[in-house]
């Protein structure tokens, strides 16, 4: 049994249990794990960098020199020198700037790539209930929004970053070569900044932190607005839901115009600290010039150095707002990848080839939550190559058993054992929900068995009664199906699902309610097309129509999360129990099937 947002429950997710956020340090540390492996490009990109702003500095004092030349009344042809050198200068500094960007963006594109890697492989093995209790905007969020931000950062804050504090380390130590006290006039500005820096920081780090949490919980309302559309309009919860929707909204526009204003004050407190330190560099070359300390062109290459300083110290420092926003989207990534093993879907338990039972359920239990337990220490042995049913009423926790089996989730007590099987995965799971790729309807196919060949591929249709409308396609495996593509009706989809396990050959199968989206024409189709895939395998079924239990070697029935009757069909028949009663019930109104 699948648990879901109720549709009328509107802002369920505010007692949800969102997925972690790693802290600052933890996020830290997971960069540089992530960068240890191209550390190589990474000193070689900031090299280069340097090296490229180092030649810009030269900027400067060749125009103090053409100042001094012009000052002095000197001949025109004495200009040459210092035009044709800052022409090369503009040539050197514009290929090396190119070559230090290009690997700075080689590295973060990497870098981007490991991180959306170990993202997903962590996403796709959380438990279901697990993203249940966070809801589904909180993923989605984390999936689109903050990828999305950390990639914009890589793009270009990461590359304007470094250039920005390479050339303001270099400019000051520049201005300290002309003349110390250029130097120290300079440095006038830097309590400002650095009280702005911090002033911003602070606030920043909680406004995008809250307006990423903001943004998921607008997403999830409207995700259980839309999945739930049929419910609220049967209970005439529009305009319930309307302003729930509305309030997330405000909420994330709030936090966004906080945003906005922060930013606002941010640029008014810089214009305040160039003010002051251009200023006082100005000052400080007049009194040095009429001491003669220093000559004009000397004066006017320190206030071309700090003027120089606006471009990178604003754009360092402007760039901790997209640098708290990505650090804020960076560690909800992180605190995905790196959730605990014990948080994430692991395999089964092991047991040797040798043993006779294929599966070992021992006092399984599980919840979805507090006060939401579904399953009752429930025990159970399917045998090598036996085919068990499992039946129950709606809720009896019948998915929920299927899915601990297949591994897709992990019990909250108790273990579930499966023998060791030649081929992996051991153990593959199909439902009633089955999706197809887009592609091609071979690439589809190959999903279960990257290396199987056409021939391979026919097989497995055949084997399933698939292949006849498969080649009856205008371009026959070739064809593209899903979206964009042909579209295959629910009995044929789960058709091509059967296929799949055919080709993936798992020791064990579980079928959780599989033939449930078939008609009634084809529910027969689709019933013999999963009992020839299951044919030599361990399974266990969910069984939507007990036509599918009276084919099993046993029938299991569940009710209240617990086993209350197993035996045969025949058996349970005539025992008078809750199977007796279900049976009854369902035969009553059709022609029961020849036993």
């Amino acid at each position: 049994m699948t648990t879901t947002p109720s549709a009328t429950s509107g802002i369920a997710d505010d007692s949800a249990e969102l997925l972690p956020i790693a802290t600052g340090a933890r996020t830290r540390a997971a960069l540089r794990t992530l960068i240890r492996p191209d550390r190589g490009r990474a000193i070689l990109g900031l090299g280069v960098l340097v090296g490229a702003t180092a030649v810009g500095l030269l900027v400067q004092p060749l125009l103090g020199r053409i100042v001094d030349i012009v000052a002095d009344g000197r001949p025109a042809d004495a200009l040459t020198l210092p035009v044709v050198l800052l022409l090369v200068v503009a040539v050197v500094q514009g290929v090396t700037t190119t070559l230090g960007l290009t690997q700075v963006a080689r590295l973060g594109e990497t870098v981007l790539a490991r991180l959306r890697e170990q993202f997903i492989e962590r996403a796709l093995q959380l438990p279901a209930d697990r993203l249940e209790r966070a809801g589904a905007g909180d993923l989605t969020a984390r999936v689109t929004g903050d990828v999305a931000r950390v990639a914009e950062a890589v793009r270009s804050a990461l590359p304007e970053m470094a250039r920005s504090v390479l050339a303001i380390v270099l400019t000051l130590g520049a201005m300290a070569l002309l003349d110390v006290r250029f130097l120290l006039a300079a440095l006038l500005a830097v309590p400002v900044q650095a009280l702005t820096a911090r002033w911003y920081v602070t606030r920043a780090v909680t406004v995008y932190a809250d307006q990423r949490v903001a943004n998921g919980a607008q997403q999830q309302q409207l995700l259980e607005t839309i999945g739930g559309a049929v419910t609220v309009r049967g209970h005439r919860l529009e305009e319930q839901h309307t302003e729930k929707s509305a309030a997330r909204s405000r909420r994330a526009v709030e936090l966004t115009m906080r945003s906005v204003h922060l930013v606002l004050g941010f640029y008014a407190r810089l214009h305040i600290a160039e003010y002051i330190g251009l200023a006082a560099v100005l000052v400080t070359g007049f009194f040095l010039v009429r001491d003669g300390s220093v000559s004009i062109g000397t004066a006017t290459a320190a206030a071309l150095y700090f003027h120089s300083l606006f471009g990178p110290v604003n754009a360092a420092l402007v760039l901790l707002d997209d640098a708290q926003s990505a650090a804020a989207g960076l560690a909800r990534l992180v605190g995905v990848t790196d959730l605990k093993e014990s948080a994430v879907r692991l395999p089964h338990q092991r047991t040797g080839s040798t043993s006779e039972a294929a599966v070992t359920v021992d006092a399984v239990s599980h919840a979805y939550g507090p006060g939401r337990t579904v399953l009752h220490e429930v025990s159970l042995t399917l045998r090598a190559g036996e085919h068990v049913a499992l039946v129950g009423t709606s809720g009896a926790g019948k998915s929920t058993l299927a899915r601990l089996v297949a591994g897709v989730q992990q019990p909250t007590g108790g273990t579930v054992s499966v023998a060791e099987g030649k081929t992996a995965p051991s153990v593959v799971l199909v439902t009633q929900e089955v999706h197809v790729f887009t592609g091609t309807l071979a690439d589809d196919l190959r999903l279960a068995r990257p290396d199987a060949t056409d021939a391979d591929l026919r097989t497995a249709l055949a084997t399933v009664h698939a292949l006849e409308w498969a080649e009856a396609f205008p371009e026959g495996l070739a064809t593209v199906v899903g979206e964009g593509g042909h579209r295959l009706d629910p009995d044929r989809a789960q058709q091509l699902a059967l296929a799949r396990l055919v080709l993936a050959d798992p020791p064990v199968a579980v079928l959780d309610e599989a033939t449930a989206e078939a008609g009634s024409v084809g529910a027969r189709t689709l019933e013999r097309s999963a009992e020839a895939a299951l044919a030599g395998r361990t399974a266990l079924v969910v069984a939507h129509r007990l036509t599918q239990a009276v084919a099993a070697d046993r029938i299991v029935v569940l009710e209240a999360g617990r086993v209350v009757e197993s035996g045969t069909h025949d058996e349970l028949r005539t025992a008078d129990g809750p199977y007796a009663v279900l049976w009854h019930a369902w035969s009553g109104s059709r022609a029961a099937p020849h036993v």
